[in-house]
């Protein structure tokens, strides 16, 4: 009967053992079949330590917060307001984030719509996220440019500061691909010579963030 017990005893830590291996390669599959189906993440953000980009950079921090068009500003924010209620609860971080970028995207030249895309893509709105590569806040930008800035470390967490840095970047490329949004988005990620990254903003652009 002992031995019976124990044979029994032996199969039921087989089967255990059997059963946890096959969770664990489940979980594996899992998380790899998530890696590949989840958005590219970025690494850029002005990853380069490029000196006109730099200069262009501290030049933008310099300069006074102000709208260009404060009648134009309000119609834009009654409009994207419910849009991004889902996504950023809060009323007052909501209309921050959303006056912020309609200021920064107006002051560089480019559509507010499109950095809207980008900070849906490289962050959700959540203006505390930090990627793989330490890029950091609603735009990813890289902690390199605290150093290069004399910036303070928490900076890059301010919504003012990284949108500001974020459409200066974007800018940057954009005039540097002499206005080809598929490969300054690209240079952006840091994933120049690939569309996957492009192909995900210009796809929230359209179905989020088209303008009215």
């Amino acid at each position: 009967m002992y031995w019976i017990f124990c044979a029994h005893a032996a199969k039921s830590r087989a089967r255990d053992r059997g059963g946890r291996q096959l969770a664990a390669r489940l979980l594996g599959l899992t998380l790899a079949l998530a890696v590949g189906l989840a958005p590219p993440v970025s690494v850029a953000a002005g990853e380069d330590h490029d000196p006109v980009l730099r200069q262009k950079l501290r030049a933008a921090l310099q300069e006074p917060l102000a709208f260009r068009d404060r009648f134009d500003a309000e119609v834009w924010l009654t409009d994207m307001a419910g849009r991004l209620a889902r996504k950023v609860p809060d009323p007052a971080e909501r209309l921050e984030i959303l006056t912020t970028v309609h200021r920064e995207a107006t002051r560089v030249g480019l559509p507010p719509e499109m950095i809207l895309a980008v900070i849906d893509v490289e962050s959700g709105f959540q203006r505390y996220a930090v990627s793989r590569s330490n890029a950091q806040g609603l735009m990813q930008i890289m902690r390199f440019w605290l150093a290069e800035l004399d910036q303070p470390g928490y900076a890059l967490l301010n919504i003012q500061a990284n949108v500001r840095m974020g459409c200066t970047i974007l800018r940057h490329y954009y005039d540097l691909e002499d206005g080809n949004w598929a490969r300054a988005l690209a240079r952006y990620n840091g994933s120049l010579g690939r569309s996957a990254y492009p192909d995900l903003v210009f796809e929230r652009l359209r179905t989020r963030w088209f303008q009215q």
